[in-house]
């Protein structure tokens, strides 16, 4: 089963909830669920990891490996 149709069930199953307490514990878990992988995501980058990222870039535009936005949301486009 793929994420999507979990997600669709899950929400189906919500809807015939009628406790607020049920609902209130639900909502506590997300929100304790959300906080956490907002944290574990949010990693500032070192001077270093900065630093290579602009080489890097720079090495890309040296070489000619860009597009510009324009032609990369006209490709982006054609995906749908």
């Amino acid at each position: 089963m793929d994420l999507q149709t979990r997600k669709l069930e899950l929400i189906q199953e919500f809807l015939k909830i009628q406790s607020e307490d049920v609902i209130s514990r639900i909502e506590k878990i997300l929100k304790k669920e959300n906080k956490n992988l907002n944290n574990e995501d949010f990693k500032p980058m070192t001077i270093e990891e900065f630093n290579s990222r602009i080489d890097k870039s720079m090495e890309d535009s040296t070489n000619g490996q860009l597009i510009e936005s324009s032609k990369l949301k006209a490709k982006i486009d054609k995906w749908n």
